[in-house]
């Protein structure tokens, strides 16, 4: 065995490991089926067995490249014999998905094929749980300015419409009442501020490769990244597309850094405007030296801030010192200070006040 299969192996692996761990039972048995059972025989399974990258959730996540196209052809109806092993089914044995998935592999090598040159493309509308609460907090502390929100990483931009949503954050409800998206985490600890509403005035966010939601080919994309066996996360980026579609989002093609420093000028503040820039589950994929300049284009940005134009930036990212689990950090100019805000797992699910 290849020092490359070994790698494709073990990434499968623990992707199996992980989607388990997560309340995904169906794609933790699909990757642990695909660990095993994947061989030359496909065009598909070469590619995959001689992958030159890091293959795992640090690098490539070629299993969620793989698994994300193999529902979008189970969604098309083009793999039926696989697709009776998807949820709402019951769930197969590992040895008749195993079957089917080597039919799937081959009937469908070259509609394959493409899903994997391009990462895994999320746009978890719970990750704006972690933000709405940390925008309560800067609106309280900033007298209610409305917001001029800058994403990066905004994929489809469904997290860029968070104030659309209905939050339930502990006892503070946040966003729009009676929204068609519910974002209702787990919570410990606090509580962020209430009554002062975040008010959004202006939104634009970039992406590597923004998806469009007025786009049936885009919002399948999505909706193919989504684990089949969780149909309320489902029904929630559904719910999530059709309220951006109604008011689409402004969206750059665009790589973070780069924009970063196009588009927050520190000179162009504007007064009674917080301009904040904000980001989740994202920075965490992009190289070092991104993260570095956009980090100095925000403290240049923020010693231009005043009280009367104040600057905020805002991130909810992976956090070595925290182990598993992911940080809301803010910094707020023209203070400056930073805070860990809370804790909570990267799907937005379950979050921590620290306050």
């Amino acid at each position: 065995m290849t020092s490359a299969e070994t790698a494709i192996r073990e990434a499968f692996a623990t992707q199996a490991r992980s989607c388990a761990d997560r309340g995904s039972p169906f794609t933790g048995l699909l990757c642990k089926v695909l660990e095993r059972s994947l061989d030359r025989s496909t065009e598909v399974g070469r590619r995959l067995l001689d992958w030159s990258g890091r293959p795992d959730a640090r690098g490539d996540s070629v299993p969620l490249r793989l698994a994300g196209g193999l529902h979008a052809l189970v969604r098309q109806g083009r793999l039926p014999r696989l697709a009776a092993m998807y949820p709402p089914n019951p769930t197969p044995e590992a040895g008749t998905l195993g079957a089917a998935l080597a039919g799937a592999l081959s009937d469908a090598d070259a509609d394959l094929l493409p899903w994997l040159d391009r990462p895994p493309q999320t746009n978890e509308p719970m990750r704006s749980a972690p933000l709405m609460a940390g925008l309560l907090v800067i609106a309280a502390e900033t007298g209610g300015l409305p917001f001029a929100l800058h994403e990066l990483g905004a994929s489809a931009g469904l997290i860029l419409m968070l104030d659309r949503y209905e939050h339930q954050l502990g006892a503070v409800t946040a966003g729009t009442l009676g929204s068609s998206v519910k974002i209702c985490p787990a919570w410990e600890g606090g509580l962020p501020p209430a009554g002062v509403p975040a008010h959004v005035w202006r939104r634009q966010g970039c992406d590597l490769d923004p998806l469009d939601v007025a786009n049936p080919a885009d919002r399948e994309r999505l909706l193919a990244y989504v684990w089949p066996d969780q149909a309320d996360r489902l029904a929630r980026v559904e719910a999530a597309i059709d309220v951006a579609a109604n008011d689409p989002p402004r969206l750059d093609r665009a790589e973070a850094a780069a924009w970063t420093e196009a588009v927050l000028d520190p000179g162009a503040a504007e007064e009674g405007v917080a301009r904040v820039l904000m980001h989740a589950v994202a920075l965490q994929y992009a190289p070092e030296k991104t993260a570095a300049r956009i980090a100095a284009h925000a403290a240049r940005v923020g010693a231009a801030a005043t009280t009367e134009a104040p600057f905020a930036w805002l991130r909810f990212e992976a956090d070595p010192a925290y182990g598993e689990r992911a940080s809301l950090r803010l910094t707020r100019w023209p203070s400056g200070g930073e805070r860990v805000l809370g804790l909570g797992d990267t799907h937005g699910e379950k979050l921590r006040w620290l306050g």
